[in-house]
């Protein structure tokens, strides 16, 4: 037996304790409670013809229900397919249709988007209300769960799509079940833990608040990040870890005076999903002196079931504020040559990031050329990150592997650039792209966000880069917008700036 929803069974049947907490709805779910939705759910599910291996779409926003519906997938031996709520009618579409899912699970805030995507073109698919299924449903007792394998599938992960359609990553059961074993002890999680999670629960970050749940721990549940009412929640609950990300962590930075006592309660705070700058994070150990779990990982490891991360109370491995710490549980991390990855490099040289461990994906969902590229036969998968690991097993990342910038052979890293843009006091935000030239093949092209309309000058930000990068790595040239387009609000979409202004820049633009 493997199936990763029995560990709610043996937590009901001792506990009457809080599980779930949705401030929004004004609701609180004990263990008990949520196992009994749980098997609802699973009932319908199996009422309306799922079995195991069958796959059903989850469009939901974060809510109890998105979590109910992943153990209720799972626990009848299906295959979850989770789509972010922000996804339109072509999108779900897409996703559906590539699943072959046959259910598509929603509530009566998505049901126009849900019923719009499910009369178009010739899906095999059904959609399904839970506003008014729990609104009719009588308690049916526990639903057994069926025997899985660790090689079961039970979820299709989306990746963001930043080029092209979406690939579908697979996961298993033995996936999360090592995923959520790796996150509870690495975070040293126990039953007395209260989490604040932020992350989308259509995206892998929602193993965080499942692993508090495998600890016995208690869940609650924020849809939408703003800082008043986070901060209010973190008093409320005496919130002991903290879901974050980059941007998250800056908010904290300049947060009000005393912001210290509100969040005295918390032991931990994790961030992820892109790169936390040094400064912020030097400036937020210095106020708050609350360890900062950097983690780093993908949709096709669950986060850190195999990945790496920084751990609380183990300060050395921030390595001055800028690494993403060393590999959790069962993970192995090397890098190898970007062009020969059969080529594995020496400590402090930059190259791809390869990771292996037990909950790496078993490939991409109908697509055997992809998968063939990125998951290696001896078990390696191909991130596409660019970094290096040091003399102490730190894992540094670098960049992407497809945004790296080849100008006349050199190569330029835009992250590294972006770090110096970003320390310009007039600079709020940045971005660097390779545009394509025809003399030199590529050439960095900066797009900033101004602190204030007309300042910093871009002759005066192309002086200042001077004096800090070599000369091949400064911008040709300076784009000024007012913001900059990114994934969930925090990771950047480099190829959408590379399409939105290659085709506008001139010569004349660019030196």
């Amino acid at each position: 037996m493997s199936n990763i929803t029995v560990f709610l069974d043996n937590i009901a049947m001792s506990r009457d304790r809080p599980a779930l907490i949705a401030p929004s709805e004004g609701l609180e779910l004990t263990y008990g409670e949520i196992l009994s939705r749980i098997s609802r759910t699973a009932l319908v599910l199996t009422d309306q013809g799922v079995g195991k291996g069958d796959r059903v779409c989850i469009y939901l926003d974060s809510c109890p229900e998105h979590l109910i519906s992943y153990f209720a997938i799972w626990r009848i031996g299906a295959v979850a397919v989770p789509a972010n709520i922000s996804l339109k009618e072509d999108e779900i579409g897409y996703v559906i249709r590539d699943s072959g899912a046959r259910i598509l699970i929603h509530d009566n805030s998505g049901a126009s988007v849900a019923m719009g995507a499910l009369t178009k073109g010739d899906l095999a698919c059904r959609g399904l209300n839970l506003d008014q299924l729990n609104a009719s449903i009588l308690d049916t007792g526990i639903y057994p769960p069926v025997n899985c394998s660790f090689d079961d599938l039970c979820q299709i992960q989306y990746t963001a799509g930043t080029t092209g359609n979406p690939k579908g990553a697979m996961l298993t059961q033995g996936n999360w079940l090592t995923s959520l074993e790796t996150e509870r002890e690495v975070l040293a999680l126990h039953e007395n833990d209260r989490y604040l999670g932020i992350y989308p629960m259509g995206h892998v970050g929602v193993s965080w608040g499942l692993s508090v749940l495998r600890a016995g721990g208690t869940y609650v549940i924020m849809k939408r990040f703003n800082l008043p009412e986070y901060l209010d929640l973190c008093r409320k609950y005496r919130i002991s870890v903290l879901s974050g990300m980059p941007p998250v962590i800056h908010s904290l930075c300049s947060a009000p005076e005393g912001t210290e006592e509100t969040l005295k309660t918390v032991r931990v705070i994790i961030s992820g999903g892109g790169q936390l700058l040094p400064t912020i994070w030097e400036a937020f150990d210095q106020r708050y002196k609350i360890p900062v779990a950097n983690a780093y990982g993908l949709s096709e490891t669950v986060v850190v079931g195999t990945g790496t991360i920084t751990l609380p109370g183990r300060p050395e491995l921030t390595g001055n504020y800028l690494s993403v710490g060393v590999p959790t549980g069962y993970s192995e991390v090397k890098i190898v040559d970007p062009a020969d990855h059969h080529l594995s490099l020496a400590c402090g040289e930059d190259g791809e990031i390869a990771l292996r461990g037990p909950s790496v994906a078993k490939g991409y969902w109908n697509l055997p050329g992809p998968t063939t590229e990125s998951f290696l036969p001896e078990g390696w998968f191909l991130t596409g990150d660019i970094g290096h690991v040091d003399t102490k097993g730190l894992l540094y990342i670098t960049d992407r592997k497809k945004d790296m910038i080849i100008m006349s052979g050199w190569k330029i890293y835009p992250t590294e650039v972006e770090n110096v843009l970003l320390k310009h006091p007039a600079v709020l935000d940045a971005a660097v792209f390779g545009c394509p030239d025809e003399r030199r093949g590529e050439i960095p092209v900066a797009v900033i966000v101004q602190k204030e309309k007309g300042s910093p000058d871009p002759d005066d930000l192309l002086s200042f880069c001077r004096e800090r990068l070599a000369g091949y790595k400064v911008p040709r040239g300076i784009i000024v917008t007012e913001s900059l387009p990114r994934v969930h609000g925090w990771k950047l979409l480099r190829r959408r700036l590379r399409d939105e202004y290659s085709g506008f820049l001139s010569s004349e633009d660019l030196s």
